[in-house]
């Protein structure tokens, strides 16, 4: 009886040396694939659309066809333009404002003399043509970009496809000064060894040279799936992305819907609106023990004091959008029709939006990072496609569908963020990685604002490509 009950124990302790690893590995096996799948779901749903003017015809296909395009001009519209400028009605300014009130308009008068005696349009028709523009119809709507490939590429290296994105109140001039940076690296000094890009720059549909949508609804979804069809059709099966301002949501949102086309992205500003008790303490501890709740140094130096930071500056800055997101076509058909009204009401956003000190300078300091050509080159692209409403649009299709802006999944691609001291709002690492699950690099930029590729091209070049080089190495 004995031996008979050993036998039995030891035959019971050889199934359970079967039977508890099979059922661990099983069990192992269970939750990673739960933990995979976790990853897989919540992808934006690619959809379809369709923008022209009426119904979409039933019969017959796109036309895909990549066409050559030219920025023109005109003398009848050069003379239109100096008509309204000669025909300005001056306001004259409340004594010490500075920029505190909107646009200096003493300082207005300068650049308005300036756009109209010294400005040359038609010079600066060549400098935007240098690149190679042009247009292809998606979804209905001609969709603007400039594509700009290397001119020489070393023997063994990998050209990596760059889509870049703009925002408002820019366009795809604000990357002109950068491309050349990515292009060719070398002969512009930075040694960054074997990255090398070649760059498409579209513009936002109803920004500047791509047709504005003709339906209502058009968001940042509508295009992402525009901008991963033009890069399908372009030929590239995967790319990396980067924006910043409305091209940082519309890469976001490219990133959430076709992960597996997307190599990388990257972005100069990340905006997070996650509300809720433990964002609460963490902004609370985060002014006295910042180490505590995930914060450093220099996250705490950029955050704090809180609310004059996040609360009051934000909205002396955002004015604008309460506007653009429920009346845009009101506001907009003035500033369709007065160039000096387009002009003020856009390059107040490139002072403070540069540097939040320029609002005590008289005039806003923006000469000391940009030149009036390039100041006027960009809102002159708003005034001869008179694009300025239906950019403007943009905020009320946006916010009407997601008033927060929260309508994130997380995002595994890799990321890259490169954080500017002066943007209008900082989010640290911890408070991005809510969101952006695979954080490759984080930078902590040492100078720089809103526009960065227009103000700091060296610097958001440098960045880009150490983020890329990494992801290559991965």
């Amino acid at each position: 009886e004995s031996i008979l009950s050993r036998i039995r124990s030891f035959e019971y302790s050889q199934k359970n040396a079967v039977l508890v690893p099979a059922a661990a590995l099983g069990v192992g096996g269970m939750l990673l694939y739960w933990l995979r799948s976790g990853r897989k779901i919540k992808t934006i749903d690619m959809g379809d659309g369709w923008w022209g003017s009426g119904e979409r015809p039933l019969k017959g296909k796109e036309d895909e066809s990549i066409r050559p395009f030219k920025i023109e001009t005109s003398d009848k519209e050069i003379e239109d333009l100096h008509r309204r400028l000669d025909h300005f009605r001056f306001t004259p300014h409340v004594e010490g404002a500075a920029f505190h009130y909107g646009f200096n308009s003493s300082y207005l008068q300068k650049v308005m003399a300036y756009w109209r005696n010294q400005f040359d349009w038609r010079k600066q028709v060549e400098v935007l043509n240098k690149y190679p523009h042009f247009h292809t119809t998606i979804e209905g709507i001609d969709i603007h970009f400039i594509h700009v490939k290397p001119p020489y590429v070393p023997h063994g290296r990998t050209v990596q496809p760059l889509l870049m994105v703009h925002g408002w109140p820019g366009s795809f001039y604000e990357f002109y000064k950068i491309i050349p940076l990515l292009t060719e690296p070398a002969r512009h000094g930075l040694n960054e060894g074997d990255v090398v890009f070649e760059v498409i720059c579209p513009s936002i549909p109803g920004y500047g040279f791509s047709e504005a949508p003709h339906q209502k609804g058009f968001d940042s979804i509508a295009t992402a799936r525009i901008f991963h069809k033009l890069m399908n059709r372009l030929g590239f099966k995967e790319y990396y992305l980067q924006g910043g301002d409305w091209g940082s949501r519309i890469t976001t949102n490219m990133a959430q819907m076709l992960p597996q086309s997307v190599k990388g992205l990257h972005l100069n500003v990340v905006f997070i609106n996650k509300q809720g008790l433990g964002r609460l303490i963490c902004i609370m501890l985060g002014a006295y023990v910042p180490w505590l709740v995930g914060l450093s140094r220099e996250d705490a130096r950029r955050l704090y004091p809180f609310m004059q930071k996040n609360i009051y500056d934000v909205l002396r800055e955002s004015g604008y959008l309460h506007i653009q997101a429920t009346k845009p076509d009101t506001a907009g058909c003035g500033l369709n029709d007065s160039p000096v009204g387009l002009a003020a009401y856009i390059l107040e956003k490139f002072s403070t939006w540069t540097d939040k000190s320029f609002l005590h300078k008289d005039d806003g300091g923006l000469e000391s990072k940009y030149s009036l050509d390039e100041l006027l080159t960009n809102v002159m692209i708003y005034w001869v496609t008179s694009s300025i409403v239906s950019s403007m649009r943009f905020y009320k299709e946006n916010f009407s569908k997601d008033p927060n802006l929260n309508a994130y999944n997380s995002i595994y691609v890799p990321t890259g963020i490169a954080a500017f001291p002066q943007e209008i709002l900082h989010t640290p690492r911890v408070w991005a990685k809510d969101v952006f699950k695979n954080i490759i690099t984080y930078s902590y930029m040492p100078r720089g604002g809103h526009f960065a590729a227009f103000e700091e091209p060296k610097l958001l070049a440098q960045d880009i490509m150490q983020f890329v080089r990494k992801v290559e190495q991965l």
